[in-house]
């Protein structure tokens, strides 16, 4: 039997995003239709041929202007399962942003683990397999699926422009707590690798209690030297600019923060605008529409993962390893 004919499929609220992946894998997205009905429902529905078809579908799931993150996740789901009905041999969902993947354990009695249920909307909907960017919890995530899900990451990609804004100056790559020191250490190797040098470590003490984070003492040093918070996502940005006072009080000749995902919800323009902090980079799995990038100017810098998803869903429809994609060169 022949290969499968890939299929790829966007909806229209990460269609910018899922246009870049189409040119750079040079496969045309296929046309559907959304549709609302006047007491808020909607139906999708693809309107080009998918029976047994490899089809790939992109919808990042992050609230937006006009869609809240519930919405985007029941369109996706329903439109799984229009492909899955209409005959398509295997479904791939593509979520650069996944929602809901924080809440991935009980952190009081009785409360939900949105990740897993998430997980089983997926795999009811008749998805075969998930890909996401830098997910949360790597481990929470894997285990939630019953379904291959596949993790991306976006370490290299960060890594190169921030490379080139610390030059010839030593570094540091800080973690914003003690538990993501494993994420900040795969990028200080990165960094490192780049720069063709060692770079040192560091983090931020954090305890958080009903929603509020305090902390502030650095363990590692950061004096003289330019100090990188690496994080997998930047929300309102408090732990960021915690961090980013910290550092510069312990020392640090500049901060700069690198994040997978920027939502930048609430005060977190200020945030990146403050003094503390000389370069955010973020990538553009979650757009940052929330932002007035012309009034931050070089302050924020946006780096694409199209090529990235584009790679990755070349690789899946030809049966090959995403192994290397994330290895680095």
């Amino acid at each position: 039997m022949g290969r499968k004919d890939l299929v790829l499929f966007a909806l229209n609220a990460t269609r910018p995003f899922a246009e870049q992946v189409a040119d750079e894998l040079g496969a045309p997205l296929g046309n559907h239709e959304e549709r609302a009905f006047e007491d808020g429902e909607h139906k999708t529905r693809p309107l080009a041929g998918v029976r047994d078809a490899d089809v790939y579908v992109i919808q990042s799931l992050h609230g937006g202007p006009e869609e809240t993150v519930n919405d985007k996740l029941c369109r996706f789901l329903f439109f799984i399962g229009a492909l899955k009905d209409a005959g398509a041999a295997r479904v791939t969902a593509i979520a650069p942003y996944l929602c809901y993947a924080r809440k991935d354990q009980r952190s009081k009695p009785r409360d939900p683990v949105t990740t897993r249920y998430v997980a089983r909307l997926f795999e009811a909907a008749g998805a075969d397999r998930v890909v996401t960017l830098d997910v949360h919890n790597l481990a929470a995530y894997q285990n939630a699926f019953r379904i291959p899900a596949e993790n991306l990451e976006a370490t290299w990609l960060l890594a190169r422009p921030c490379a080139a804004l610390i030059g010839n100056r030593q570094a540091v790559v800080v973690s914003p707590d003690a538990g993501g020191v494993k994420r900040a250490d795969r990028f200080r190797g990165a960094l490192s690798g780049i720069l063709e040098r060692e770079v040192g470590g560091a983090f931020l003490e954090k305890y958080r209690s009903e929603g509020v984070v305090t902390g502030s003492a650095v363990v590692g040093e950061v004096e003289g030297k330019v100090a990188v918070i690496v994080d997998d996502l930047i929300s309102t940005g408090t732990t960021l600019l915690r961090g980013a006072t910290a550092c510069r009080g312990r020392g640090a000749i500049e901060v700069f923060a690198a994040a997978s995902h920027g939502l930048f919800v609430g005060d977190a323009g200020r945030v990146v605008a403050e003094p503390a902090l000389s370069r955010t980079l973020v990538t553009d799995a979650v757009p940052p529409f929330r932002l007035d990038r012309d009034e931050l100017g070089d302050r924020l810098v946006v780096v694409s993962v199209a090529p990235l998803f584009a790679e990755a869903i070349r690789r899946l429809h030809a049966g090959g390893s995403l192994v290397e994609l994330t290895a680095g060169p």
